[in-house]
């Protein structure tokens, strides 16, 4: 059971499923065998049954920054390489951490917030957006000073955000069914721009930086929806093969691969950006929300709830490899990778006697 006698949510297992059993009784001599049973199950569905899972060097832990207070759920990060602030959206706590990455603590709790969800950071003017997923807006706050400077109203579940350098432009995924849409945000303004309509609430998007398209994760239509954002409108969908729940997505933009995590089953997907055909599936950890690619080692990062960082090898653009997994922590699923310090940061909630942190890795040459 989770805090107030609320179940414990599972975030491992596919879509947060609930595990409780109120008012189950078991008596005599099959009590035991059969809690056992139970805790089998759950571990089997979470973690895989009779699969040995190799442990990589590629990432090394080098530190850990606590958040004590945090309770609950956590969802993405964002950094300041300026400052050298990172910003975590603790999702079920209601606030944005604020972490100096200079002395690794935290050194700020911004409170008042409704189920924060994505982060982005504006380098230029030194703004902060954070989505509401239960406030139906993006708020823009000063990320020195962090004065809350406007409130855009958005939709339902605003979730993703995402800056466009180029344009000066964020983009927010909102929306459920015929109402989802990518908001486009003027940061200069806080004003939304436009929307982009898509087919389903969607999840991970990418935005090309020599290109006008966005690829966008549509768990309810099984497919990447590519978005033109000079046009305003979707160009092209590609149905995911063999697998649902497609949430993370990272970009390799000098290849032209798509990298897509899938939760049912848990695999990673290489799709072509030029065809939307899927070249590559591996098995990945369970319960990915987070996917990053490391130009410089030509690896791929999946942060999974089921407890472990997946990481890919890049042999070349057609030919991928497990080098195996790093363990870390249940519902430990979003993470930022900052390819400039070679450092990928972690979010753990707080979950039984498991404390809220950020672990910090080191990406490295081992294998």
């Amino acid at each position: 059971m989770g805090p107030a006698g609320r179940p414990r949510v599972h975030p491992h297992l596919p879509l947060g499923v609930v595990v409780d059993l109120p008012g189950v009784r078991i008596k005599g001599a099959l009590a035991v065998p059969a809690l056992v049973v139970v805790a089998a199950l759950i571990a089997c569905a979470s973690y895989g049954c009779g699969t040995q899972v190799h442990k990589t060097s590629a990432l090394r832990r080098v530190q850990t920054i606590r958040l004590p207070g945090v309770e609950g759920r956590i969802d993405h990060l964002a950094a300041d390489l300026t400052d050298k602030w990172l910003f975590v959206a603790a999702l079920e706590n209601n606030t944005l951490e604020v972490v100096d990455l200079k002395t690794d603590k935290r050194i700020d709790q911004m409170e008042g917030l409704q189920e924060p969800q994505g982060v982005a950071y504006v380098p230029a003017s030194h703004k902060l957006i954070v989505t509401n997923g239960a406030g139906g807006s993006a708020v823009i706050y000063d990320a020195r000073s962090l004065e809350r400077l406007s409130r855009v109203d958005v939709g339902l579940d605003p979730d993703n955000v995402r800056y466009d350098l180029t344009t000066d432009r964020a983009y927010v995924g909102y929306g459920e069914g015929s109402g989802a849409a990518l908001a486009v945000l003027d940061p200069k303004t806080g004003t939304k721009a436009a929307d982009i309509k898509l087919s389903g609430h969607p999840e991970s998007f990418q935005l090309e930086k020599n290109g006008n398209r966005i690829f966008v994760n549509v768990p309810d239509r099984g497919a990447v929806e590519v978005v033109d954002r000079k046009r305003g409108s979707i160009v092209a969908t590609w149905p995911i093969e063999n697998a649902s729940e497609n949430f993370p997505m990272a970009l390799d933009e000098k290849h032209h691969r798509l990298f897509v995590g899938t939760r049912s089953p848990s695999k990673l997907l290489v799709l072509d950006t030029d065809t939307g055909k899927t070249l590559a599936s591996l098995d990945a950890p369970g319960d990915a929300d987070d996917i990053f690619y490391d130009a410089e080692a030509q690896r791929i990062y999946i942060s999974g709830g089921a407890g472990s960082i997946g990481v890919f090898e890049q042999e070349d653009a057609n030919h991928y490899k497990s080098l195996g997994e790093v363990p870390t922590a249940e519902g430990a699923r979003t993470s930022l990778f900052v390819p400039e310090t070679r450092r990928l940061y972690l979010a753990v909630p707080n979950y039984g006697s498991q404390q809220a942190d950020i672990r910090v890795y080191e990406a490295t040459q081992g294998r």
